[in-house]
C-alpha cells in the first residue's frame, strides 16, 4: 500500500519547523511513503523546496499559482499524489517514525476509509501549569476524553474526526468526495469559523456510511509555541472555537454530539475529579487547573451563544 503524505506551507518564516516536519516523514518505518510539498503560492518557498529536497527521495513538489489557503492547498496536493492512501500533516508538527505504519495497519486489517491517529504536545516554550489536559484541544493536541464511544484518548476505535495534523484518507475516496470544502469559512463570509475536518468527515459519514477510525498508537506531535500558551491567546481560541462549533452545527447537522458527549463528561466526571483531587492534595498548579477548565468552559459556552446569535 502507498501512502503520500501531503505537507502544506506558505512563507518561510518558520521553514526550518518545516523541514523538521519534511524530514520526520522521510525517516517513516514503513516504506512505500510518497512526500508531496505544497508551497501555497510562494515562489520562494517552492525554490526551496527545489533547493532541499528535490533529490532526497520519492518527493513530489508542487507550487499554488496563488495563496488559496490550507484546505484548497491539501487538495492540491492529494490531486498531484499517487498513493492508495493520502494523508495530512502540518508544518508545526513532527512525525512519529512509525506513524504510517500504525495508519497502514489499521487499512489493512479493517474495512476503513479513514485513519486518524493521536497528537501529543511537543512544549516549545515548556508546559503551562495551568493548563488542564481537557482543554489540549486549543492548541491542537489530543485532549484528556477523546475516543470512541465508551473509551477514552487510549482506546482505539470510530471517531467523528482526528485533528487534520494527523488525519488520512482512502484517495480514492478523498477525490470522490472532491476534498475538503475550502470555502468552509468564506460559505458565509466569516473567517473565524473553523472545522474543515469535521466537514469532510460528515460527508463520509453520509456517502459512504463510515467514520474516521482513531489509532491513538498512530502519533504526531505537535509543536506548542510560546505565544500558543498565552492565556488570552488560549481564551480567543476558545471563544472562536465555541463559535465555530455551532457554525458546523448548523452547516453540518448532527455534527455536534461528540462536543455534547464531551461536555457531559466534562460536568459530571472530570470536573468533580478535579475537585476531589484538589481536596485531597491542596496544590496551585491543581487549583489553577480547576479554575480554567470552568472558566475555559464558560468562554467556549459563549462563542457557541455568539454563534446561536449570528447563526440561529
Amino acid at each position: 500500500m502507498r501512502v503520500s503524505v501531503v505537507l502544506c506551507t506558505h512563507t518561510l518564516d518558520r521553514y526550518d519547523d518545516f523541514s523538521e516536519a519534511a524530514r520526520s516523514v522521510l525517516d517513516q518505518t514503513y516504506e512505500d511513503v510518497e512526500l508531496v510539498l505544497v508551497s501555497d503560492g510562494n515562489e520562494a518557498v517552492y525554490d526551496r523546496f527545489q533547493e532541499d529536497f528535490d533529490d532526497q527521495g520519492d518527493i513530489v513538489l508542487h507550487c499554488n499559482e496563488e495563496n488559496v489557503g490550507l484546505l484548497e492547498s491539501r487538495n492540491n496536493g492529494a490531486a498531484v499524489a499517487t498513493g492508495d492512501v493520502v494523508a495530512f500533516v502540518d508544518d508545526d508538527a513532527i512525525a512519529d517514525e512509525r506513524w504510517i505504519q500504525e495508519l497502514v495497519d489499521v487499512y489493512e486489517q479493517r474495512d476503513v476509509r479513514a485513519v486518524g491517529g493521536r497528537m501529543t504536545p511537543a512544549w516549545v516554550a515548556g508546559k503551562p501549569a495551568f493548563l488542564p489536559e481537557e482543554f489540549y484541544w486549543l492548541v491542537g493536541v489530543t485532549q484528556r476524553g477523546f475516543g470512541p464511544a465508551g473509551g477514552d484518548e487510549d482506546t482505539p476505535g470510530e471517531v467523528r474526526n482526528t485533528f487534520g495534523s494527523n488525519i488520512s484518507f482512502d484517495r480514492e475516496t478523498f477525490l470522490d468526495l472532491g476534498g475538503f470544502e475550502d470555502d468552509i469559512g468564506g460559505r458565509k463570509g466569516d473567517a473565524n469559523l473553523q472545522g474543515g475536518e469535521t466537514e469532510l468527515a460528515a460527508r463520509l459519514d453520509t456517502e459512504y456510511g463510515h467514520r474516521v477510525y482513531y489509532n491513538p498508537d498512530a502519533k504526531v506531535a505537535h509543536k506548542i509555541f510560546d505565544y500558543r500558551t498565552d492565556p488570552v491567546w488560549l481564551l480567543d481560541r476558545a471563544f472562536w472555537q465555541g463559535y465555530s462549533k455551532r457554525g458546523m452545527q448548523v452547516l453540518v447537522p448532527g455534527s455536534a454530539g461528540e462536543e455534547s458527549a464531551f461536555l457531559g463528561q466534562l460536568l459530571t466526571e472530570f470536573l468533580p475529579d478535579r475537585v476531589v483531587g484538589l481536596l485531597r492534595s491542596p496544590s496551585l498548579p491543581r487549583a489553577s487547573q480547576l479554575i480554567m477548565l470552568v472558566v475555559f468552559t464558560a468562554t467556549v459556552g459563549l462563542g457557541y451563544l455568539y454563534g446561536i446569535y449570528r447563526w440561529g
